[in-house]
């Protein structure tokens, strides 16, 4: 089976009726083809500059991502004397391109993250934020779990939060605000952690294909540990939901993809649709275009049309805005649905546009903000941790808003397809 039971490639952008009011998805797949217009090309420079396109790639099948940051990053350096003295001109890329890769390296390497803030103390929270591990046999995983203050054993809704490039569980908590708003619902939160061994910058994986898909890599680790908690804690199977920032978005929208069983609704904040890539070049040009590279084509989702609520900056120059309709497309699975628009103003802050797609019967079924003015930052968080955006709609709110509002309406018998063991 392929990742994400698709070939990759673009889902092509939505297209609207005459009043702009009705959806309509057509994905469809193209047939691989170079693209050339990549890299600005030079004779025997541009033969070396796709060799180590090629071997970064292989680096990355091998898990020796450093390596291929660092052979991708050799890209943006000078020509050597040698080649200064050739007969051609040295080859150059472009100053936009060149910059745009900088700021990606960055991202992945954790060197564009705020000053360290000191991690936050918890103590002064009501419920308990407990640290546990799990394991399976794609490896091991530390999460952090919130139990909120009001839990007595009754059944209770739980949210996977994933966090992005260079975090970690607690300041993803604390960035978020998630603790918070589920105390007032009674909500369990599990934070899953990346760790560095399996990137150096802590970033899910989300570009691997072997990370991709159903009871493989980390998707099943993070399946793990949802039912680790549904096993320890009375936990309502109704509502289980899943949501994450950036790297963690993009694991977000696969866990939805591979696991519709298990996640009643999911949330996408500055993410990448599943499929969106397959290695660490495509991953570039993914978060820099807002589409595949390749000619490939995104997975069009589950068979069953899963919730889904999207958040992105429009001043975002990490991951192109794009991306977050290509999360909605995948998630409408080429249904037709009406959209409502709502425009709104915070007191200080950022405008938003707010979009409603609904079904025939008026049920939302998927929702998406677009922060005006907001960059690579969770929208409404608290400056206390990294990627933040205080002066945006709350995210986090309006996140749990949306899951709690959609309940699983059919659940089949889980099957995780992968082995574990929770480790206290």
């Amino acid at each position: 089976m392929a990742p994400c039971d698709a070939a990759y490639g673009t889902c092509r952008r939505k297209r609207l009726s005459r009043k702009d009011k009705t959806l309509t998805v057509f994905p469809y797949f193209v047939s691989p083809s170079p693209r050339p217009d990549l890299l600005r090309t030079a004779g025997p420079q541009y033969e070396s500059a796709a060799g180590d396109m090629q071997e970064a790639t292989c680096l990355v099948r091998t898990g020796r991502v450093t390596e291929a940051t660092a052979l991708i990053q050799r890209l943006l350096g000078p020509a050597s004397r040698s080649d200064s003295v050739a007969q051609e001109p040295p080859w150059r890329m472009s100053d936009p391109r060149r910059n745009w890769i900088r700021r990606a390296a960055q991202v992945m390497r954790g060197r564009s993250a705020p000053t360290p803030i000191p991690e936050p103390d918890f103590i002064s929270e009501p419920g308990q934020f407990l640290a546990r591990s799990y394991q399976n046999s794609a490896g091991r995983r530390a999460y952090r779990l919130y139990v909120p203050s009001g839990y007595r054993g009754q059944p209770v809704p739980l949210v996977v939060m994933l966090h992005g490039c260079k975090q970690t569980a607690e300041d993803f908590a604390a960035g978020t605000r998630m603790n918070v708003h589920a105390e007032g619902h009674s909500c369990l939160v599990a934070y899953p952690a990346q760790s560095s061994a399996a990137n150096s910058s802590k970033c899910w994986n989300w570009f691997s294909p072997q990370h991709q898909t159903r009871g493989k890599g980390e998707a099943s680790l993070i399946a793990g540990i949802t039912q680790k908690v549904v096993e320890d804690f009375t936990v309502d199977p109704q509502r289980i939901y899943v949501a994450g920032l950036s790297a963690g978005g993009a694991a977000a929208a696969i866990m939805g993809t591979a696991y519709p069983d298990l996640y009643a609704a999911v949330g996408v904040h500055s993410g990448l649709a599943c499929g969106a890539a397959h290695d660490v070049p495509s991953a570039f040009t993914a978060m820099r275009l807002g589409e595949p590279s390749g000619g490939r084509t995104i997975s069009p989702g589950p068979r069953l049309m899963i919730p889904t609520i999207v958040f992105h900056g429009d001043r975002d120059s990490t991951v192109n805005p794009l991306n977050g309709e290509q999360v909605l497309a995948q998630a409408a699975t080429g249904r037709e649905l009406e959209r409502l628009v709502e425009r709104g103003q915070i007191p200080g802050g950022h405008a938003y546009t707010r979009n409603l797609y609904t079904e025939r019967n008026g049920g939302v079924i998927l929702e998406s903000w677009t922060v005006h003015g907001a960059g690579h930052a969770w929208s409404g968080g608290n400056p206390a941790g990294s990627y933040t955006d205080p002066y945006g709609p709350d995210a986090g709110r309006e996140m749990l808003r949306f899951f709690l509002e959609h309940p699983h309406e059919k659940r089949p018998a889980l099957s995780l397809a992968s082995s574990g063991t929770g480790v206290p």
